[in-house]
């Protein structure tokens, strides 16, 4: 319990050194001032102890499992298996290695954007383990790990944000308040209602809210409430040095009472038999898939959809911040990013993602839609330009600001290396040989976090790959349309013999998984992995197709674009040669 609590509390430490290094104090043209040195010192030393609390909130977990004290458990072939083998041990190493990463990197930060890496990989070291947390074992598998997921990821920033004020000086408090705000408002609303949803799938309405179990969510929901009082005074700043403090105490205790409830499994009644199927994918089997079933089950993901939702709130919030100052988005573009949102959702959340999970066809139907059909929809809503151009500025004319660090990223050598299009490409449809003809297909299907992650690669390589091709963002390089043409042309070529390679496969690719579902229906688990391959093709076929129309009526258009502008200049050429004419004619005239 100590070692959880340590842990926890020095991760939360080190995300608020760096959100103060990556946000909020003052920096020239994104290279920190010696305002950060203090902040610097302190992430030095709270990452140093995070690896030992990390290493031995490892430890401490190891010996619980076998029960034993922790001396006991010290072996190297006991303590290998368990970071190799058990998913538990190879999320808490992966927290070890990253809390490792920050302290040796730590020292070496010299620019926000450098602490903005340094704080993704902060987050995730932080988070990894809360997939394996005791809410995977509970009903509502996706929605309770997923609404965990972004309760902590929510505390972590308020509680960061909120303690980073607490190093900084005075002028330099002043400058961050309102960035502060901005960050805790966002966070304490994840918090709140994640939160909710939270306790809703682990007690539901029973009488476990009068368990010591359901009192300490209460006394979580109190302290929540009240803190939630306490930093609306802040903000109308009354007595900010005295009410921060509390208020960041306060916070850190609704953070362990979090890492004493992820210890403990609420009470729940004992059913009559065992589900197998529940134990394996969080969800119990469906009943066999019709059209209807397809369309209209919901099985919520609650992390996804937390992403979704904030990603919404974000580019809603962008054209209201552009109708503000009388400039009108597209409605196009609106409808497209709706469009596109709407079928993430359907194919993570919806019957189509519930069915995933249990039939390799419906899988790769899900695998289209998230890759190859949502991401068009998405990239053509232009995302990136709508956040150019509301994104806040520096707070003087040195900084840089928000949009500022953007512009950085994606001038940056990493984006250029992404988005050449061989790189985007490989990453595009290479990524599916990697992932289908090699075991990491069953280890990802097997565990919660590698579902999580393969949908994520999917939506990912999708945005990149479309944004070489049909991308109307700012792209730091520029891709002529004949090259487009040709990725188009060889994506479809992969695409199909990929397809071709996987219904002629005489032997599943999914290591056993599928086999130990033990489902009702579709039994041919053979049968159904070639159908779903030739689903696939079909599937993957129609949006590059589309693609390759749109590639060509962007082509045109730049065309005749550049005529317009040629036949502009010779206009002007030819306008400047004859007023030279009709000067010298006038001279000669004289």
């Amino acid at each position: 319990m100590i070692f959880e609590i340590a842990n926890t509390g020095a991760s939360v430490m080190v995300v608020a050194a760096l959100v103060s290094l990556a946000f909020l104090l003052p920096e020239r043209d994104g290279w920190l001032t010696n305002e950060a040195h203090k902040t610097q010192r302190f992430l030095v030393m709270t990452s140093g102890f995070w690896i030992l609390a990390a290493i031995g909130n490892f430890l401490a977990t190891l010996a619980r499992i076998f029960d034993s004290p922790i001396n006991e458990v010290l072996k190297a072939n006991v303590i290998r298996s368990f970071a190799t083998q058990i998913t538990l041990g190879r999320l808490l190493t992966f927290q070890i290695v990253m809390a490792l990463l920050v302290s040796i990197l730590s020292s070496r930060v010299k620019k926000n954007d450098g602490a903005l890496w340094l704080l993704i990989a902060a987050l995730a070291g932080v988070l990894a383990p809360v997939f394996q947390s005791h809410s995977s074992a509970l009903g509502s598998h996706g929605l309770a790990i997923g609404s965990l997921v972004i309760h902590v990821l929510g505390l972590s920033f308020w509680i960061g944000s909120v303690s980073s004020l607490l190093l900084m000086s005075t002028e330099a408090r002043a400058r961050a308040f309102t960035r502060v705000s901005t960050i805790a408002l966002w966070s304490s609303t994840a918090v709140v209602l994640s939160g909710a949803m939270n306790a809703w799938t682990r007690l539901r309405i029973s009488q476990d809210w009068f368990t010591s179990y359901g009192a300490l969510i209460a006394l979580k929901i109190t302290l929540t409430i009240a803190v939630l009082v306490v930093a609306s005074l802040i903000r109308k700043s009354i007595s900010v040095d005295r009410l921060l403090p509390f208020e960041v105490s306060v916070l850190f205790a609704i953070m362990s009472i979090g890492a004493i409830l992820n210890r403990f499994t609420p009470v729940e009644e004992v059913s009559g038999s065992f589900d197998k199927t529940r134990e394996l994918v969080g969800i119990s089997m469906p009943d066999a898939p019709t059209l209807s079933r397809v369309f209209f089950e919901y099985e919520a993901n609650g992390l996804i959809l937390g992403l979704l939702i904030f990603v919404t709130a974000l580019y809603i919030r962008g054209v209201v911040a552009l109708s503000r100052r009388g400039v009108k988005w597209p409605v196009g573009r609106t409808i497209s990013f709706a469009i596109g949102i709407s079928l993430l959702d359907y194919a993570t959340s919806g019957g189509l993602g519930l069915y995933a999970h249990f039939s390799f066809q419906y899988h790769m139907m899900a695998h289209m839609v998230l890759s190859m059909i949502a991401p068009i929809a998405i990239i053509l809503s232009a995302p990136i330009t709508l956040a150019l151009r509301t994104l806040p500025i520096g707070r003087d004319k040195d900084e840089r600001g928000i949009r500022g660090l953007l512009l950085s990223f994606l001038h940056s050598k990493p984006t250029a290396l992404w988005t050449h299009p061989i790189i985007a490409l490989a990453i595009f449809d290479g990524s599916l040989f990697a992932l289908y003809f090699t075991p990491l297909f069953g280890e990802l299907m097997s565990s919660h976090f590698g579902h999580m992650v393969m949908d994520l690669h999917f939506i990912g390589a999708g945005l990149l790959f479309f944004h070489v091709i049909v991308g109307i963002d700012p792209n730091p390089r520029r891709v002529h349309h004949l090259v487009r043409v040709v990725m188009l042309l060889a994506a479809m070529s992969i695409h199909a013999f990929f397809s071709v390679a996987l219904m002629s496969a005489n032997s599943l690719i999914d290591g056993g998984y599928y086999a130990l579902l033990e489902r009702p229906w579709a039994t041919d688990l053979l049968s159904d992995q070639k159908v779903g391959a030739a689903i696939g093709w079909a599937m993957g076929e129609i949006p590059i197709v589309v693609a390759l129309i749109a590639t060509f009526i962007q082509w045109m258009r730049s065309d005749a674009r550049e005529a317009s502008r040629a036949d502009k200049r010779s206009a002007v050429d030819l306008a400047e040669y004859n007023e030279y004419l009709r000067k010298l004619s006038s001279r000669e005239d004289k």
